[in-house]
């Protein structure tokens, strides 16, 4: 019976400690200090976080069901590099549920929340006046947070979870066809869909996060280009 326990223990112990990792390189994808195509070793991250190669590939290949690692036969893991398609598909997404997520959180929303909300959006305004990767760094996580926090009120942990893997391949579609240096989330935006979950105006408010959505999207190009020869491409 003990032998049960014990092995029971150890089995949430590694799941606990996977999930970690997991989160950890999710959250540097979100905030771009992990390029897309940027090679993850198994002993590198295990390595990295003090664990075993079986935790980390167990954190990894959570991590590629996300979309957001590569696992390639014989060349290992790397941060992924979705095509143009994908990038479209993932903005068609959110234009899908986060509509819905907003509905739902408007209906459970409280005072506490709308301060909470504010204070991000106060944060964020404070970082885009400050230089530096690591303020670019903590504003693109503010701007990812707004949405997950809406996702967090509506009380639908399915979506919330969703809106994770949404959010950080966003980051990583961002990183690879961002055109702009300014936010990948309009600040101003966010300020003005909250001012409608206030007026309980939830029409409004749905149709600014789909302008919303529309005014990321439009700031990448998405454009397909034609691979060229090694010949072609060194030709003046």
């Amino acid at each position: 019976m003990k032998s049960a326990v014990k092995a029971q223990q150890a089995e949430d112990s590694a799941e606990t400690g996977a999930q970690q990792i997991r989160d950890a390189i999710r959250e540097a994808i979100v905030e771009r200090r992990l390029s897309p195509g940027t090679k993850l070793s198994e002993s590198d991250v295990g390595n990295l976080f003090n664990v075993s190669r079986t935790l980390a590939r167990a954190a990894l290949q959570a991590l590629s069901y996300e979309g957001l690692v590569s696992v390639e036969k014989n060349r290992g893991a790397f941060v992924a590099y979705p095509s143009p398609d994908e990038a479209r598909q993932i903005f068609a997404a959110r234009r899908l549920v986060e509509p819905g997520i907003l509905r739902e959180a408007a209906a459970r929303i409280t005072p506490g929340d709308i301060s909470q909300l504010r204070q991000l959006l106060l944060e964020e305004g404070r970082l885009m006046s400050e230089r530096g990767q690591t303020a670019r760094r903590a504003e693109i996580k503010a701007s990812g947070d707004f949405h997950l926090m809406l996702a967090e009120i509506s009380g639908n942990a399915i979506m919330q979870r969703f809106m994770e893997e949404l959010v950080a391949r966003s980051s990583l579609v961002i990183a690879l066809y961002g055109q702009s240096t300014a936010s990948s989330c309009g600040h101003s935006e966010h300020g003005d869909i909250i001012a409608a979950i206030e007026n309980d105006d939830l029409d409004r408010a749905c149709q600014l996060m789909l302008h919303h959505i529309a005014h990321i999207e439009a700031d990448l190009d998405l454009r397909e280009r034609k691979s060229l020869g090694l010949k072609e491409a060194f030709e003046l």
